[in-house]
C-alpha cells in the first residue's frame, strides 16, 4: 500500500540533501525522517539515499524514482494546499460593516450564505476608516470610496420608496398622482401617521426634496423607531406610511404586508458599493459576497 508521507519525505531529503534539513521542513523528527526513508527502501526493494559526511546523496535508482513521482506528488500537494485554504476560507469569521438602513436586508443574504461573520453598525463614513485600518474586512456602503489602500466593486442600485399598510385604502390618493396634483398628494400625505427609523428623518427630508423639490416637509413624524426592520414590522400592523429603502422594504410587499404607495421617478437610485482593503487576507470572499448582494440587490419591487 502507497504511504504518501514516505514520498512527501522523501522528496524533501532528496530535494535537501540533508536528514536534518528535511526534519525541520516537515515539522517532524529526524529518526522519524530516517524510519520513513527505510521503510520506503524496502518497499521499492532498492537502496536510495548514500550517507556523506555531510548529509546524503541519491542513488541512481532515488533519481529515477525522483523522476517518476515528482509531477503527481507537486500536483497533490497544490490540489492539498488548495483543500485546506477553501475549508480554511468556510470556518474563518469574517467581519463586515452595514448601516442599521441595510442590515435588515443585506444583512439577512449574507447570513443564509456564510456561516460566521461578525456585523458592525456604521454609517458609510466610520465604515470605510474601520476598512482603510484593516480593523473590518469589508463594508457595504451606499457611498464611494475610491483610494490606493482600498478596493470597491458596484453591486446593485437602490431607490427611496413610499410604503404602507396593506389594509390602507389608498384609492384617494392614487388619483391624485395620476393627475399630477403635487398640492393634494402633499396634503393627503399630511394628514397621516408617519413613521421614521431616524429622528433626523433623513430619508423622508431626501424624498421631499426630489418628489416636491422642498428642502423640509411640512409633516412631523408620529414614531420614531430606531431600527428600519421594526419600523416596517409595526407599521404592516398599524396604520400610517414610512419612507424606506426598496430592499428592505422587499420582503413585507411579497408576504403582502406592506403594499408600495408611491415609487416616484423623481427620487434617484443610489449605488452600494462593497469595499475592501487591498490586499486583504480574506480576499476570496470578496467575489462571493458581491456576487450574493448582486444576485439580491438586481430584483427590483
Amino acid at each position: 500500500m502507497v504511504n504518501l508521507e514516505w514520498y512527501r519525505t522523501f522528496k524533501s531529503v532528496y530535494k535537501n540533501g540533508n536528514f536534518s534539513i528535511a526534519a525541520k521542513e516537515l515539522f517532524i523528527s529526524q529518526p522519524a525522517v530516517s524510519q520513513q526513508i527505510s521503510m520506503l527502501e524496502a518497499h521499492v526493494g532498492y537502496k536510495l539515499f548514500n550517507r556523506k559526511s555531510k548529509g546524503v546523496e541519491p542513488t541512481e535508482y532515488a533519481k529515477l524514482l525522483n523522476n517518476l513521482i515528482i509531477d503527481a506528488l507537486d500536483r497533490l500537494e497544490n490540489v492539498e494546499s488548495g483543500f485546506r485554504a477553501k475549508a480554511h476560507d468556510s470556518v474563518r469569521l469574517i467581519s463586515v460593516g452595514v448601516s442599521k438602513d441595510l442590515f435588515n436586508s443585506c444583512g439577512s443574504i449574507l447570513i443564509s450564505k456564510f456561516d460566521f461573520i461578525d456585523f458592525t453598525f456604521a454609517d458609510d463614513d466610520a465604515l470605510f476608516a474601520l476598512v482603510d485600518a484593516k480593523k473590518l474586512d469589508f463594508a457595504i456602503t451606499t457611498k464611494r470610496f475610491d483610494t490606493f489602500d482600498t478596493i470597491y466593486e458596484i453591486v446593485g442600485k437602490i431607490k427611496l420608496i413610499m410604503v404602507a399598510p396593506i389594509q390602507l385604502d389608498a384609492t384617494d390618493f392614487r388619483q391624485k398622482l395620476k393627475s399630477d396634483n403635487f398640492v393634494a398628494i402633499e396634503q393627503w400625505l399630511n394628514e397621516q401617521k408617519w413613521y421614521s427609523h431616524d429622528a433626523r428623518i433623513s430619508h423622508i427630508k431626501i424624498f421631499w426634496l426630489h418628489a416636491f423639490s422642498k428642502k423640509r416637509p411640512s409633516m412631523v413624524p408620529n414614531y420614531i423607531i430606531p431600527s428600519e426592520s421594526e419600523m416596517l414590522e409595526l407599521l404592516s400592523r398599524n396604520s400610517g406610511v414610512a419612507i424606506t429603502w426598496n430592499c428592505n422594504a422587499r420582503k413585507y410587499i411579497k408576504e403582502n404586508k406592506l403594499q408600495l404607495l408611491w415609487n416616484s421617478f423623481h427620487v434617484p437610485e443610489e449605488y452600494v458599493y462593497l469595499l475592501t482593503s487591498k490586499n486583504n487576507i480574506s480576499s476570496s470572499f470578496f467575489e462571493s459576497i458581491a456576487k450574493e448582494l448582486k444576485l439580491f440587490l438586481g430584483n427590483r419591487l
